[in-house]
């Protein structure tokens, strides 16, 4: 099982995958793009793998990923080292991290042949009829950096154990963490071919794609590179899933003590400095408890100092994952206050190396404005203020986005019946969605559209086979 890590760059002759500590800007790695004839053996060589994957006893596959779970585990402090170094997450959630993702290879590993079992549909003196789960091939997966182990997991581990073999395509900026994963499989013993790392072009991957031997793709990512995978993928009749934006409304009806559910509510934004899709983006609060809300939510933020991720120091922030990413969000903040939105601290470029931006909380980003519809993937905290259920409901649901969703109220009952109506693939009443290995996650809209992780997940790249049996004498 060999990564596609080529020693000669593209026909453009410049690094395609480069490493840069966030922290300092300091380029860390480079690693040139795979050539055309690289990228072809690798879909070579994982369909060649696949039939003797396959083949392979279900048992047998799911003790291979059992390994990987385990070497996460005995790994998680060099793991986490790399995705801080590499992306700028904090060293302690860079640890969870790859603890998560112990945890679902685990799942898989103990519950995947089960999920995996036959379901008997009818069963009569003259014949059996059965639903049989069967591999499809070779899966393309097309990963993003915000969570360089995690997303890679909840691919990768319910497949293995399928018998489907995988090309990883991995974000242009995590290529250290790209080769880590790659390194440990190899580790836990997953054969030549089952799974390889291809540091390919955008052209690359739309060939990948097209390939009649690939079988599925499944893209984590923006809006733009889910559309553009799915054009692909319809082109060419391949099933596809798609884990793409989101824009979470987190409601607050009613509270005893509205500065504590400030402090929870910003815990939960400034996780991976506010760079995840299910992130809680709007949060919509009651007018009767907003002011204080927002008093506390202000103090707290402005109380973080920019720090490195690797230091473990309390009341900081980190930065975000690259220049770009950096320069946008400070935008989309000058964006949102040219528009009408209320600026109470934070949301600047901050003059020190890398690619920091102030945490920012914002309040009255008016919802004619093309800025409300964009999502802050950032440490911004924009707050809105409603006056009843009904206003937000419909402002909860008044986005292209629909991952996922939280309402809280003390009142029984109250935040169940609003979250009825909360038009998201995760939702949560008086708490947020639980991410756990055996709970789904998958969003409607244009958030996209599948399943990862959980029994579901293990369904997505499936070949449910009916298979009638006659009975003979």
């Amino acid at each position: 099982m060999n990564a596609i890590n080529p020693t000669s760059s593209a026909a453009t002759g410049t690094p395609a995958y480069r490493g840069i500590n966030p922290a300092t800007g300091q380029v860390l790695s480079e690693h040139p793009f795979a050539t055309d004839e690289e990228a072809g053996q690798a879909v070579e060589s994982a369909h060649a793998a696949f039939r003797a994957w396959r083949a392979r006893d279900i048992s047998d596959r799911a003790a291979v990923v059992r390994r990987i779970a385990e070497l996460f585990e005995e790994r998680t402090e060099e793991l986490a080292q790399v995705i801080t170094r590499e992306m700028g997450k904090p060293i302690g959630e860079s640890r969870g991290e790859a603890e998560f993702s112990a945890e679902i290879f685990r799942y898989y590993a103990d519950h995947g042949p089960a999920l995996a079992a036959d379901q008997v549909l009818a069963s009569t003196d003259e014949s059996t009829s059965v639903i049989q789960r069967r591999p499809l091939g070779v899966l393309l997966g097309i990963m993003p950096w915000n969570y360089p182990y995690y997303q890679v997991a909840r691919f990768i581990a319910p497949n293995l154990v399928m018998g489907n073999t995988i090309l990883l395509k991995h974000a242009e900026v995590v290529p250290e963490s790209a080769l880590a994963i790659q390194q440990l499989l190899e580790d836990a013993g997953v054969p030549a071919g089952v799974y390889q790392n291809v540091f390919a072009t955008h052209e690359q991957t739309a060939t990948l794609i097209a390939d009649p031997r690939v079988q599925g793709v499944s893209l984590t990512g923006s809006e733009r590179a889910g559309a553009a995978v799915a054009e692909q993928a319809g082109r060419h009749l391949k099933k596809a899933v798609l884990e793409l934006g989101g824009s979470d409304p987190y409601v607050i009806l009613s509270t005893d003590d509205p500065r504590e559910a400030a402090r929870q509510a910003l815990a939960v934004r400034l996780e991976n400095t506010g760079q995840a899709c299910n992130s809680n983006k709007r949060i919509i609060v009651m007018d009767d408890v907003f002011d204080e809300f927002v008093d506390e939510m202000v103090a707290r933020v402005s109380e973080l100092a920019p720090a490195d991720p690797s230091s473990e120091q309390e009341k900081t922030f980190g930065p975000l994952s690259s220049e770009a990413a950096a320069d946008t969000l400070a935008d989309q903040i000058e964006r949102a206050v040219a528009a009408g939105g209320t600026l109470h601290t934070g949301g600047a470029r901050v003059n020190r190396p890398g690619f920091y931006v102030s945490p920012a909380v914002i309040t009255d980003i008016p919802r004619d404005a093309e800025i409300y519809r964009e999502e802050f993937f950032g440490p911004v905290v924009a707050v809105y203020r409603v006056s009843s259920d009904e206003e937000a409901l419909d402002l909860a649901n008044d986005t292209q986005y629909g991952l996922g969703s939280a309402v809280f109220a003390i009142e029984p009952g109250r935040a169940e019946r609003l979250a009825e109506g909360l038009e998201a693939g995760m939702v949560g009443a008086n708490q947020s969605p639980p991410e756990t290995a055996d709970m789904p996650f998958g969003g409607v809209k244009r958030s996209g559209y599948g399943r990862e992780l959980g029994p579901l997940g293990m369904d997505e790249f499936v070949n449910k086979r009916l298979m009638a049996v006659a009975k003979t004498a």
